[in-house]
Protein backbone atom coordinates (compact mmCIF):
# COMPACT_ATOMS: atom_id res chain seq x y z
CA UNK A 1 0.00 0.00 0.00
CA UNK A 2 1.82 3.08 -1.27
CA UNK A 3 2.08 6.39 0.56
CA UNK A 4 2.07 8.28 -2.74
CA UNK A 5 -0.31 8.14 -5.66
CA UNK A 6 1.08 6.67 -8.88
CA UNK A 7 2.22 9.02 -11.62
CA UNK A 8 -0.80 10.56 -13.31
CA UNK A 9 -3.02 10.10 -10.25
CA UNK A 10 -4.05 12.39 -7.40
CA UNK A 11 -4.61 11.18 -3.84
CA UNK A 12 -7.90 12.51 -2.51
CA UNK A 13 -8.93 12.57 1.16
CA UNK A 14 -12.58 11.99 2.09
CA UNK A 15 -14.08 12.81 5.49
CA UNK A 16 -17.29 10.90 6.08
CA UNK A 17 -19.87 9.58 8.51
CA UNK A 18 -22.44 6.83 8.53
CA UNK A 19 -25.11 5.09 10.54
CA UNK A 20 -23.91 1.49 10.62
CA UNK A 21 -27.27 -0.07 11.50
CA UNK A 22 -28.00 -1.40 8.02
CA UNK A 23 -24.42 -2.08 6.93
CA UNK A 24 -22.42 -5.31 7.11
CA UNK A 25 -19.41 -3.27 8.19
CA UNK A 26 -17.05 -1.02 6.25
CA UNK A 27 -15.22 -3.46 3.96
CA UNK A 28 -16.62 -4.90 0.75
CA UNK A 29 -17.71 -8.51 1.09
CA UNK A 30 -18.65 -11.35 -1.19
CA UNK A 31 -22.28 -12.26 -1.59
CA UNK A 32 -23.67 -8.82 -2.26
CA UNK A 33 -23.84 -7.69 1.36
CA UNK A 34 -24.31 -3.97 1.82
CA UNK A 35 -21.16 -2.19 3.05
CA UNK A 36 -20.05 1.40 3.47
CA UNK A 37 -17.07 0.96 1.17
CA UNK A 38 -19.25 -0.58 -1.50
CA UNK A 39 -21.81 2.24 -1.38
CA UNK A 40 -19.20 5.01 -1.65
CA UNK A 41 -17.23 3.31 -4.40
CA UNK A 42 -20.43 2.71 -6.37
CA UNK A 43 -21.44 6.36 -5.95
CA UNK A 44 -17.97 7.57 -6.94
CA UNK A 45 -18.03 5.41 -10.06
CA UNK A 46 -21.45 6.78 -11.03
CA UNK A 47 -20.86 10.50 -10.47
CA UNK A 48 -17.48 10.44 -12.28
CA UNK A 49 -18.96 8.40 -15.12
CA UNK A 50 -16.27 5.73 -14.63
CA UNK A 51 -18.44 2.72 -15.44
CA UNK A 52 -16.34 -0.43 -15.44
CA UNK A 53 -13.65 1.11 -13.25
CA UNK A 54 -13.71 1.05 -9.45
CA UNK A 55 -11.39 3.36 -7.54
CA UNK A 56 -10.83 1.59 -4.23
CA UNK A 57 -10.90 3.37 -0.91
CA UNK A 58 -8.37 2.97 1.89
CA UNK A 59 -9.87 3.73 5.30
CA UNK A 60 -8.45 4.88 8.63
CA UNK A 61 -10.23 2.17 10.58
CA UNK A 62 -12.48 -0.64 9.38
CA UNK A 63 -15.65 -0.82 11.39
CA UNK A 64 -17.71 -3.95 12.03
CA UNK A 65 -21.35 -4.53 11.15
CA UNK A 66 -23.59 -2.20 13.14
CA UNK A 67 -20.81 0.20 14.21
CA UNK A 68 -21.30 3.88 13.38
CA UNK A 69 -18.83 6.62 12.38
CA UNK A 70 -18.98 10.38 12.76
CA UNK A 71 -15.35 11.17 11.86
CA UNK A 72 -14.16 8.42 9.52
CA UNK A 73 -11.39 9.21 7.01
CA UNK A 74 -10.53 7.49 3.74
CA UNK A 75 -8.42 8.16 0.68
CA UNK A 76 -8.76 7.26 -2.98
CA UNK A 77 -6.35 7.70 -5.91
CA UNK A 78 -8.05 9.22 -8.94
CA UNK A 79 -6.67 9.93 -12.42
CA UNK A 80 -5.48 13.55 -12.50
CA UNK A 81 -7.69 14.48 -15.43
CA UNK A 82 -10.76 12.97 -13.73
CA UNK A 83 -10.00 14.89 -10.52
CA UNK A 84 -9.56 18.14 -12.43
CA UNK A 85 -12.88 17.61 -14.17
CA UNK A 86 -14.96 16.75 -11.10
CA UNK A 87 -13.24 18.28 -8.07
CA UNK A 88 -15.49 21.37 -7.81
CA UNK A 89 -18.77 19.45 -7.97
CA UNK A 90 -17.80 16.06 -6.59
CA UNK A 91 -19.03 16.65 -3.04
CA UNK A 92 -22.51 17.81 -4.10
CA UNK A 93 -22.83 15.02 -6.65
CA UNK A 94 -21.93 12.41 -4.06
CA UNK A 95 -24.60 13.87 -1.74
CA UNK A 96 -27.16 13.36 -4.48
CA UNK A 97 -26.11 9.78 -5.18
CA UNK A 98 -25.32 8.31 -1.76
CA UNK A 99 -28.02 6.74 0.45
CA UNK A 100 -29.12 8.77 3.45
CA UNK A 101 -27.23 6.65 6.00
CA UNK A 102 -23.79 7.60 4.65
CA UNK A 103 -22.47 11.11 3.98
CA UNK A 104 -19.18 12.48 2.64
CA UNK A 105 -18.52 15.88 4.25
CA UNK A 106 -15.24 16.93 2.64
CA UNK A 107 -13.29 15.97 -0.48
CA UNK A 108 -9.85 17.48 -0.96
CA UNK A 109 -6.43 16.74 -2.38
CA UNK A 110 -4.32 15.04 0.27
CA UNK A 111 -0.84 16.28 1.20
CA UNK A 112 2.20 14.39 0.00
CA UNK A 113 2.71 11.14 1.93
CA UNK A 114 -0.83 10.98 3.29
CA UNK A 115 -2.24 7.51 3.89
CA UNK A 116 -5.63 7.38 5.63
CA UNK A 117 -4.67 4.19 7.47
CA UNK A 118 -0.96 4.39 8.20
CA UNK A 119 -0.67 8.15 8.75
CA UNK A 120 -3.16 8.16 11.62
CA UNK A 121 -1.65 8.71 15.07
CA UNK A 122 -4.84 7.98 16.99
CA UNK A 123 -8.46 6.95 16.63
CA UNK A 124 -11.13 8.05 19.10
CA UNK A 125 -14.28 6.01 19.69
CA UNK A 126 -17.27 6.59 21.92
CA UNK A 127 -19.41 3.83 23.39
CA UNK A 128 -22.77 4.86 24.80
CA UNK A 129 -24.80 2.91 27.34
CA UNK A 130 -27.68 3.60 29.70
CA UNK A 131 -28.77 1.84 32.86
CA UNK A 132 -32.13 3.59 32.98
CA UNK A 133 -34.54 0.97 34.36
CA UNK A 134 -37.08 2.01 31.72
CA UNK A 135 -34.70 1.23 28.87
CA UNK A 136 -33.32 3.35 26.02
CA UNK A 137 -34.91 6.49 24.62
CA UNK A 138 -36.57 5.23 21.41
CA UNK A 139 -34.90 8.05 19.46
CA UNK A 140 -31.47 6.77 20.59
CA UNK A 141 -32.10 3.04 20.41
CA UNK A 142 -29.77 2.50 17.44
CA UNK A 143 -26.84 4.21 19.18
CA UNK A 144 -27.14 3.41 22.89
CA UNK A 145 -26.87 0.04 24.64
CA UNK A 146 -29.27 -0.76 27.48
CA UNK A 147 -27.65 -2.39 30.50
CA UNK A 148 -30.29 -3.61 32.92
CA UNK A 149 -28.17 -3.27 36.09
CA UNK A 150 -27.29 0.03 37.84
CA UNK A 151 -23.76 1.14 36.91
CA UNK A 152 -21.15 2.73 39.17
CA UNK A 153 -19.23 5.07 36.86
CA UNK A 154 -16.55 5.82 39.48
CA UNK A 155 -15.73 2.11 39.81
CA UNK A 156 -15.57 1.79 36.02
CA UNK A 157 -13.15 4.71 35.78
CA UNK A 158 -10.99 3.21 38.51
CA UNK A 159 -10.79 -0.02 36.52
CA UNK A 160 -10.17 1.85 33.26
CA UNK A 161 -7.10 3.65 34.60
CA UNK A 162 -5.30 0.33 35.05
CA UNK A 163 -5.57 -0.37 31.32
CA UNK A 164 -3.93 2.82 30.05
CA UNK A 165 -0.56 2.79 28.29
CA UNK A 166 1.20 0.41 25.94
CA UNK A 167 0.27 -3.24 26.50
CA UNK A 168 -0.35 -6.46 24.68
CA UNK A 169 -4.16 -6.44 24.52
CA UNK A 170 -4.43 -10.07 23.43
CA UNK A 171 -6.92 -10.68 26.24
CA UNK A 172 -9.27 -8.12 24.71
CA UNK A 173 -8.80 -8.79 21.00
CA UNK A 174 -9.93 -11.34 18.48
CA UNK A 175 -6.66 -12.83 17.29
CA UNK A 176 -5.77 -12.46 13.62
CA UNK A 177 -2.98 -14.47 12.05
CA UNK A 178 0.21 -12.44 11.69
CA UNK A 179 -1.22 -9.33 13.41
CA UNK A 180 0.17 -7.86 16.60
CA UNK A 181 -2.13 -7.08 19.53
CA UNK A 182 0.22 -4.51 21.09
CA UNK A 183 -1.47 -1.13 21.33
CA UNK A 184 -1.10 2.13 23.24
CA UNK A 185 -4.35 3.01 25.00
CA UNK A 186 -4.19 6.78 25.42
CA UNK A 187 -7.58 7.43 27.00
CA UNK A 188 -10.31 5.34 28.54
CA UNK A 189 -12.78 7.33 30.61
CA UNK A 190 -16.50 7.33 31.28
CA UNK A 191 -18.92 10.14 32.07
CA UNK A 192 -22.63 10.14 32.80
CA UNK A 193 -24.53 12.87 31.00
CA UNK A 194 -27.52 14.83 32.28
CA UNK A 195 -29.75 12.47 30.29
CA UNK A 196 -28.36 9.47 32.16
CA UNK A 197 -26.46 8.12 29.14
CA UNK A 198 -22.92 7.03 30.00
CA UNK A 199 -20.35 7.80 27.32
CA UNK A 200 -17.07 5.93 27.32
CA UNK A 201 -14.31 7.73 25.42
CA UNK A 202 -11.67 5.34 24.09
CA UNK A 203 -8.59 6.63 22.26
CA UNK A 204 -5.57 4.66 21.07
CA UNK A 205 -2.93 4.74 18.37
CA UNK A 206 -4.79 1.81 16.80
CA UNK A 207 -7.22 -0.92 17.80
CA UNK A 208 -7.23 -4.65 17.22
CA UNK A 209 -10.42 -6.53 16.34
CA UNK A 210 -13.17 -6.29 18.99
CA UNK A 211 -10.85 -4.42 21.37
CA UNK A 212 -13.16 -1.51 22.27
CA UNK A 213 -16.26 -3.65 22.67
CA UNK A 214 -14.35 -6.15 24.83
CA UNK A 215 -12.96 -3.40 27.07
CA UNK A 216 -16.44 -1.98 27.55
CA UNK A 217 -17.77 -5.47 28.30
CA UNK A 218 -15.22 -5.85 31.09
CA UNK A 219 -15.93 -2.42 32.53
CA UNK A 220 -19.68 -3.07 32.60
CA UNK A 221 -19.05 -6.10 34.80
CA UNK A 222 -17.19 -3.83 37.21
CA UNK A 223 -19.83 -1.12 37.02
CA UNK A 224 -22.68 -3.43 37.92
CA UNK A 225 -20.77 -5.00 40.82
CA UNK A 226 -20.17 -8.45 39.35
CA UNK A 227 -16.39 -7.95 39.37
CA UNK A 228 -13.91 -5.94 41.42
CA UNK A 229 -12.22 -2.85 39.96
CA UNK A 230 -8.88 -4.68 39.63
CA UNK A 231 -10.34 -7.50 37.51
CA UNK A 232 -9.94 -5.92 34.02
CA UNK A 233 -6.27 -5.25 34.80
CA UNK A 234 -5.75 -8.85 35.87
CA UNK A 235 -7.35 -10.06 32.64
CA UNK A 236 -4.99 -7.82 30.67
CA UNK A 237 -1.95 -9.14 32.54
CA UNK A 238 -2.99 -12.76 31.94
CA UNK A 239 -2.75 -12.13 28.21
CA UNK A 240 -5.39 -14.67 27.15
CA UNK A 241 -9.06 -14.39 26.32
CA UNK A 242 -11.28 -14.73 29.37
CA UNK A 243 -14.71 -16.22 28.72
CA UNK A 244 -16.15 -13.77 31.27
CA UNK A 245 -15.24 -10.81 29.03
CA UNK A 246 -18.25 -10.19 26.82
CA UNK A 247 -17.99 -8.41 23.48
CA UNK A 248 -20.84 -5.93 23.82
CA UNK A 249 -23.23 -5.25 20.96
CA UNK A 250 -21.94 -3.01 18.16
CA UNK A 251 -24.69 -0.40 17.96
CA UNK A 252 -23.40 1.58 20.95
CA UNK A 253 -20.05 2.19 19.27
CA UNK A 254 -19.16 5.22 17.13
CA UNK A 255 -15.84 6.19 15.55
CA UNK A 256 -15.74 9.87 16.48
CA UNK A 257 -12.43 11.18 15.16
CA UNK A 258 -9.10 10.24 13.58
CA UNK A 259 -5.96 12.23 14.34
CA UNK A 260 -3.09 12.89 11.93
CA UNK A 261 0.31 14.56 12.39
CA UNK A 262 1.53 17.69 10.63
CA UNK A 263 2.17 17.21 6.92
CA UNK A 264 5.94 17.15 7.34
CA UNK A 265 5.66 14.22 9.77
CA UNK A 266 3.50 11.97 7.58
CA UNK A 267 6.36 9.93 6.09
CA UNK A 268 7.86 9.18 9.50
CA UNK A 269 4.47 8.19 10.89
CA UNK A 270 3.77 5.85 7.97
CA UNK A 271 7.08 4.06 8.55
CA UNK A 272 6.47 3.78 12.29
CA UNK A 273 2.94 2.42 11.81
CA UNK A 274 4.19 -0.35 9.52
CA UNK A 275 6.79 -1.61 11.99
CA UNK A 276 5.78 -4.76 13.85
CA UNK A 277 5.61 -3.82 17.50
CA UNK A 278 7.08 -5.57 20.51
CA UNK A 279 6.97 -4.62 24.16
CA UNK A 280 10.19 -3.49 25.90
CA UNK A 281 12.19 -6.58 26.89
CA UNK A 282 10.28 -8.87 24.54
CA UNK A 283 12.26 -11.40 22.54
CA UNK A 284 12.40 -11.39 18.79
CA UNK A 285 10.76 -14.82 18.29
Amino acid sequence: MSDEAESGYVRVRLDLSYDGSEFSGWAKQAGGRRTVQGEIEDALRTVTRSQGTTYELTVAGRTDAGVHARGQVAHVDLPAELWDEHREKLLKRLAGRLPKDVRVWAVREAPSGFNARFSAVWRRYAYRVTDNPGGVDPLLRSHVLWHDWPLDVDAMNEAARQLLGEHDFAAYCKKREGATTIRTLQQLSLERGSDGVITATVRADAFCHNMVRSLIGALLFVGDGHRAADWPGKVLAAGVRDSAVHVVRPHGLTLEEVGYPADELLAARNKEARNRRTLPGAGCC
